[in-house]
């Protein structure tokens, strides 16, 4: 059930529990969210739903004295229980990281890493006086656990959910952007359809491309066949978590809040940095206003610049993982992003061809230390993609065009939707006729492979 793309959830969980919520009175919503929500949880993530529950109650009980009433002074009282707060939940994250990657990656929980986010932000949107209402538990409770979001994000404000608690209880009156109406309805099933026939249709279907590489073995595969699976390995990451997005966003909106867009179009960006604004922007915008901008952000020099935008990037590689791939990852994305602010920058803005070539050759590059977590099969791939010290053992010459020649179909898919036109296209015209009856087959034939395989969990549930 814990599989947007599952027919338990399609067909079972969430139309039992949409029709539920349209029938229950608005102000008993966040109750039955956060109810289905760790029903929705406990399927997949079983008992680890207990530290989930834990967290909610510890984070709600700091985050009463966290809070600054509008107009009142921040005493340091109220600092102090920040830092608690947050450094509590820093160390249940790190605590579980380790566990991972010292024992067993079973110990780390489900969605961790995001709600985790979701509840340090709500510390600090407490302490900054941005929720200005002061939330009821039921409130937080549904914001940290609701389900389209806790397993793989977006990672959403407080502030974007619930604006204001309601004035007046005994006339239940409805919060302004909770409202379920037949547009959002409509709105929501059409971004669910598209999210769903990406991850189904492209990112599943790339990744057996890439599970074929790994048991070819790196050291036997050609230097097109190495380019062709950095290539497929990036879209398959791409359309499995943007697919996610959309069905979360999708999911959102039929519960009557705003759509939280998590990639605007990252494929068309000028550069590493704009790249990252656009992918996972949920997450990066978490890392500037959390991290980078109360470091300093580039207010104090390069020297201070460049230390903060390491730091913000090792964080996100040790985010994505423990282990020393993720490291290099996230430190190779922050020295590129350095380079390009320092050095290059002149360069790309007088040609912007420049920025674009940085995100279609050397992004599918960082993706490849991604993948692998193994330090030497990573310098073997590496060396299938540069070959210059060797032509590797057994090596087909004829691989890249076997494989091109079956997932060609996929790979010409995924780059045409990584151009903005085509998706926009998709989404503004969603509401004719024959972009209804696409999605239509989308929807069913994506159920329909969903139903014949043994079911291919989102590739970031692991993080």
């Amino acid at each position: 059930m814990i599989n947007f793309s599952g027919p338990e959830f399609i067909f079972r969980f969430f139309p039992v529990f949409m029709l539920i919520y349209c029938v229950v009175p608005p102000m008993y919503r966040d109750l039955l969210l956060f109810v289905g929500s760790l029903v929705f949880y406990a399927s997949g993530a079983h008992l680890f739903v207990l530290l989930l529950v834990a967290l909610v109650f510890l984070n709600y009980i700091l985050g009463e004295m966290v809070w600054v009433m509008p107009g009142r002074p921040r005493r340091a009282s109220h600092k102090k229980m920040l830092v608690i707060a947050v450094a509590s939940d820093i160390f249940i994250l790190v605590l579980f990281k380790i566990l991972a990657l010292k024992v067993s990656a079973s110990l780390l929980p489900l969605g961790l890493s995001f709600y985790i986010f979701k509840m340090i932000s709500y510390q600090f949107d407490l302490f900054r006086g941005e929720i200005r209402r002061h939330p009821t538990f039921w409130q937080a409770a549904a914001y940290f656990t609701m389900f389209p979001q806790v397993a793989q994000g977006p990672i959403m404000r407080f502030t974007q959910g619930w604006t204001e608690r309601p004035t007046n209880i005994r006339r239940r009156t409805e919060y302004p952007n909770r409202v379920v109406t037949v547009q959002r309805l409509e709105d929501g099933i059409a971004f669910f359809t598209i999210g769903l026939g990406m991850k189904v249709l492209i990112a599943d279907r790339l990744g057996i491309l890439w599970n074929e590489i790994v048991k070819i073995g790196y050291e036997s595969i050609s230097t097109p066949l190495a380019w062709l699976g950095a290539a497929g390995y990036s879209l398959e990451l791409y359309f499995d978590f943007w697919g996610y997005s959309l069905m979360a966003g999708g999911i959102g909106l039929m519960l009557g809040f705003r759509y939280i867009q998590n990639f605007i179009h990252p494929y068309a960006a000028c550069g590493i940095a704009d790249f990252y604004r656009r992918w996972h922007a949920t997450l990066g915008s978490w890392f500037r206003d959390y991290v980078y901008i109360p470091l300093g952000g580039s207010r104090e020099g390069a020297a201070v610049t460049i230390r903060n935008l390491l730091v913000v990037w090792l964080l996100t590689g040790f985010w994505h993982g423990g282990t020393l791939n993720f490291l290099i990852w996230g430190l190779v994305l922050g020295l590129l992003i350095i380079w390009e602010k320092y050095v290059a920058r002149g360069l790309i803005e007088r040609f912007p061809l420049i920025g674009h070539l940085h995100v279609i050759l050397l992004i599918p590059l960082t993706w490849v230390i991604f993948a692998i977590s193994r330090p030497a099969d990573l310098a073997v791939y590496f060396s299938r993609l540069f070959p210059f010290f060797g032509a590797g053992t057994a090596v087909n010459s004829g691989d890249f065009a076997k494989y091109l020649r079956i997932y060609w179909p996929f790979l010409t898919a995924g780059i045409l939707l990584c151009i903005p036109i085509f998706y926009n296209m998709l989404v503004w015209k969603r509401k004719h006729p024959a972009v209804i009856g696409f999605l239509f087959v989308i929807f069913w034939v994506s159920v329909y492979f969903t139903s014949i395989s043994a079911g291919n969990p989102f590739m970031y549930f692991s993080f």
